[in-house]
């Protein structure tokens, strides 16, 4: 069963790759205190996550501060190392915080994983966003399988 507005972000520790070294970096810690918008792709570099997620999310940063958005969060279920990599190609510093959740944990914590074995991809994260304030979720959107709508940097914008 996944997570509903209304619901706390779970309390789960990941690492990331950061300037420093490997980091831990706790959900707790990430959303505690502001206004987080959390999306999650399928995967870094594929076609529609890299054509047009990520990049709706890094150009409308700044509408987003705007709006009262600490922090956006870009989460998949790849290494810390090719979230970096990613993050890189697509010029996300100070606009897009890339949490990679290598194992799944966050992803099945909050219910939303995606069985993409048919496709050769493994155990992914679905396609969604949610906004969370002080770590309660006040809106969650999941995409239908194969669709890319409600969890788009623009819609999300739109009903803020």
């Amino acid at each position: 069963m996944s997570v509903k507005v209304g619901d706390r972000v779970p309390s789960v520790t990941l690492k990331h790759l950061t300037e420093s070294g490997m980091q831990e970096v706790s959900t707790d810690d990430l959303f505690k205190g502001k206004k987080v918008v959390l999306f999650s792709v399928p995967g870094a570099f594929t076609p529609t996550c890299s054509a047009k997620h990520l990049p709706g999310f890094v150009d409308n940063a700044e509408a987003f501060k705007a709006k009262g958005v600490e922090d956006i969060v870009c989460l998949a279920v790849n290494d810390p190392f090719v979230m970096q990599a990613w993050g890189k190609v697509n010029n996300v510093a100070g606009k897009v915080t890339m949490l990679p959740d290598g194992n799944g944990a966050l992803t099945k914590a909050l219910g939303l994983e995606m069985d993409g074995t048919a496709y050769n991809l493994g155990h992914r994260g679905q396609r969604f966003a949610l906004v969370a304030d002080d770590g309660v979720i006040t809106r969650l959107d999941v995409e239908k399988p194969g669709a890319f709508e409600v969890s788009s940097a623009e819609y999300v914008l739109k009903n803020l």
